[in-house]
């Protein structure tokens, strides 16, 4: 028997948003992709160049396979550069290898948001995957305590998502300016690594919109079975 969920109707704006998002991204890293920078260094070798002259030289940047799978993991201090980010001279790959840098940079300056969604990231892995399965368990056996458990942990994916965009905005404010003030990249070459990196961080606005709509889902469908008990 077909059931239907009406509570599903909640997330349609944050799965619309990421379509968009993600399209936005996808057309302006494959147009900026194919600009190549004056200054003709790659997105590897500015990524080095901008923290050396930082005097950052215990970062290691390594190329990884994939299609924009850069990252700066603040464990092991390592900028890992996608291939098409690392050997390019595009106004995109400089954008993003700049933004990943920002990261380091902020790690180095013990940046609050970085250092708060580092230290949350084991806790919200665990909530992230119990949060349902408790949710879940919680309406079977009519017992509300582990539903409220459920949500409270569903609400600190909720709480990474929204520490994120802080982080990503000023890692991208940060590389903008270096991008500019390093001559990196000229006056006229700046507009397009910086909507590459403003496409980029709308695909963060768009999961947090989906992780909050997803929470008042949560609230709404485990509320009407409260009021139904």
């Amino acid at each position: 028997m077909f059931y239907y969920d009406w509570t599903m109707i909640l997330l349609i704006p944050g799965i619309l948003l990421t379509f968009w998002a993600q399209s936005r991204v996808k057309s302006a890293y494959s147009k900026y992709s194919r600009v190549n920078a004056s200054c003709r260094m790659t997105g590897a070798q500015v990524a080095e160049h901008m923290l050396h002259s930082e005097g950052i030289y215990d970062v290691n940047i390594e190329v990884v396979s994939g299609n924009l799978t850069d990252h700066y993991d603040p464990s092991s201090r390592t900028l890992r550069l996608s291939q098409g980010v690392a050997n390019s001279t595009s106004l995109a790959a400089l954008g993003v290898a700049a933004h990943e840098t920002g990261h380091a940079l902020q790690h180095r300056d013990a940046y609050g948001p970085l250092v708060l969604r580092t230290a949350v990231v084991p806790t919200v892995n665990i909530g992230s995957n119990l949060s349902w399965p408790l949710v879940v368990l919680g309406m079977i056996f009519s017992w509300n305590p582990l539903i409220d458990i459920g949500i409270l942990l569903f609400s600190l994916t909720v709480l990474f998502t929204l520490i994120t965009l802080p982080v990503e905005f000023n890692a991208s404010s940060r590389a903008m300016a270096a991008l500019g003030n390093g001559g990196y990249l000229t006056g006229a070459e700046l507009p397009g690594a910086k909507s590459v990196l403003n496409a980029a961080a709308m695909t963060y606005v768009a999961a947090a919109m989906n992780a909050i709509l997803q929470l008042l889902r949560l609230i709404v469908m485990t509320g009407g079975r409260r009021r139904r008990d």
